[in-house]
């Protein structure tokens, strides 16, 4: 018979599922309180959120937004990275902490309700940030026309070179 006090935790979640772009489950096993407690901090700023959760309870939240998950995916202790404005700036600081201190274990994530590998969000992390990726976007929309506009030009540039010189030869 579940209590008062699970079910809120429960609908929290649901309602953190519900808001975020994306999540990944990771194993936290090995950080410190004072670790996880910076790793929380630095999500803030990305608007992020990093929550240690109980299986049974994360399944249940889970199941309120027909995301697919089994118990035999769900082991060990749990911790849920939850990012609300951008999808990737938070795993880019995941991938840090997992850089510098191999903790804590991604198990699996959820992209845009899609369920993701570890290789798949590993792959995710690689990515330059959103910022960047519209620069580049822009960037090669740009290149035609400035390729467009330089072979236009050529013909009046050379043709003010040809007068140039004939100018300075005196050629009348």
């Amino acid at each position: 018979m579940p209590n008062q006090r699970k079910i809120n935790i429960v609908s929290d979640l649901a309602d953190k599922l519900g808001k975020a772009k994306s999540f990944v489950l990771t194993d936290y096993r090995g950080l410190t309180h004072k670790q996880i407690e910076e790793l929380k901090k630095s999500l803030q700023k990305a608007q992020a959120e990093f929550l240690v959760v109980k299986n049974t309870l994360l399944l249940r939240a889970m199941s309120n937004h027909q995301l697919p998950m089994t118990n035999d995916q769900l082991t060990g202790p749990t911790g849920v990275l939850f990012s609300y404005a951008d999808e990737i700036a938070p795993l880019k600081i995941l991938a840090k902490s997992i850089k510098s201190l191999s903790l804590p274990k991604i198990k699996l994530g959820y992209f845009d309700k899609k369920e993701l590998s570890l290789s798949e969000v590993n792959r995710l992390i690689t990515l330059p940030s959103k910022d960047v990726l519209l620069t580049q976007l822009a960037a090669q929309m740009k290149s035609p026309l400035f390729g467009l506009h330089r072979a236009l030009s050529w013909n009046m540039q050379k043709l003010v070179f040809v007068l140039s010189s004939i100018k300075q030869k005196g050629v009348n």
